[in-house]
């Protein structure tokens, strides 16, 4: 459940209402949501509890959601969430294609990439500083001096930035020099990491868990809206299953369903997911027709001679046609 506080209300009345549902002993977390301070409980209160707090001036509703993730709920917030970041944006009536290669390796091919992807209608550029890999001997990226490129080439571009950050120590630095902090699959569930991105006031892209069902992966956006940052992108890369012949399995069904659950915005990876260039449009375009928000593609200016993840990435001008097909098909279905 939720109860919406007045914002004006000083901290004795907050006090009081958290003193009350600690003798009733529930369990709740205090926080901030749409501009109101809120108190979020996880179970349903009783009728003589919630007759007992509406009786309070400062309590404006109480909202009973069956939900377990109540701030991510699209009954909480039915017009839908956009997220803004200069002249770029996700969410309803934005469409936005996130581009770049998989790792910073220098700043000349970083700089040639996005120019390259902004070219073809990239509004975000994406590139790893922080590497999680599988191989422990294998290349980790560049870390700080990365996250240095990738703020240059921003200034440079007018790009908005987009790099994962893998420790609750990373999310504080990567958030000094890139605009949206990416969580990646392994670290779908680290709730102490989320509790941190919570913390933090700037946008989260969240990828789904390779093994994760929906709910869960919304249960860890709720760690996210629960420490206060609404600013959630929620991405969609493909999960694990029994087929080999693709790195993962793109569960189109999972974009529209995920709209119907939430008001967050929906991106898809296609990258990850197909493990391979070939297959990227084809799984652009069915997410596009599926209503993603967005895309979070692999570029990169010479594939053949990427650190990482070349087998997946597209070309500059394969990606250039692929946005034209993106447009025509989001105008279609529009």
């Amino acid at each position: 459940m939720i109860i919406n506080i007045r914002r004006d209300s000083p901290q004795e009345t907050l006090d009081q209402i958290a003193g009350i549902l600690e003798q009733a002993m529930v369990c709740f977390r205090f926080t901030q949501f749409g501009g109101h301070p809120v108190f979020v409980t996880d179970t349903v209160l009783d009728k003589t509890l919630c007759k007992s707090l509406s009786k309070k001036k400062s309590v404006e509703s109480i909202i009973d959601l069956p939900e377990p993730y109540p701030l991510c709920s699209l009954r909480i917030r039915p017009e839908r969430s956009t997220i803004r970041i200069r002249n770029f944006a996700v969410g309803p009536g934005s469409f936005s294609i996130i581009a770049g290669p998989c790792t910073v390796e220098s700043e000349k091919q970083v700089l040639t990439a996005a120019q390259q992807v902004k070219a073809a209608g990239a509004t975000a550029l994406r590139g790893g500083a922080f590497k999680p890999r599988s191989s422990p001997y294998a290349f980790q990226g560049l870390k700080v001096e990365g996250l240095k490129i990738l703020q240059k080439v921003s200034k440079e571009t007018g790009l908005v930035t987009v790099t994962e950050a893998m420790s609750s120590e990373e999310v504080k630095i990567v958030s000094e020099y890139a605009d949206v902090v990416q969580i990646g699959t392994r670290n779908a569930q680290n709730y102490r990491l989320l509790e941190t991105c919570g913390e933090v006031r700037v946008p989260i892209l969240l990828k789904r868990g390779y093994s994760n069902t929906l709910e869960e992966f919304l249960m860890a956006a709720e760690y996210i809206l629960s420490g206060g940052n609404e600013q959630v992108i929620l991405c969609e890369r493909g999960i694990r299953t029994f087929e080999t012949y693709v790195r993962y399995t793109l569960p189109i069904g999972a974009v529209p369903a995920l709209k119907s659950l939430t008001h967050l915005p929906v991106i898809v990876d296609p990258s990850h997911a197909a493990g391979c260039a070939e297959l990227v449009p084809s799984l652009s375009f069915a997410s596009v027709a599926a209503g993603a928000d967005g895309l979070l593609v692999e570029v990169h200016p010479d594939p053949k001679q990427a650190i990482c993840d070349g087998r997946q990435s597209l070309t500059p001008d394969e990606f250039a046609k692929m946005v034209l097909t993106c447009k025509k098909i989001r105008k279609a279905v529009e």
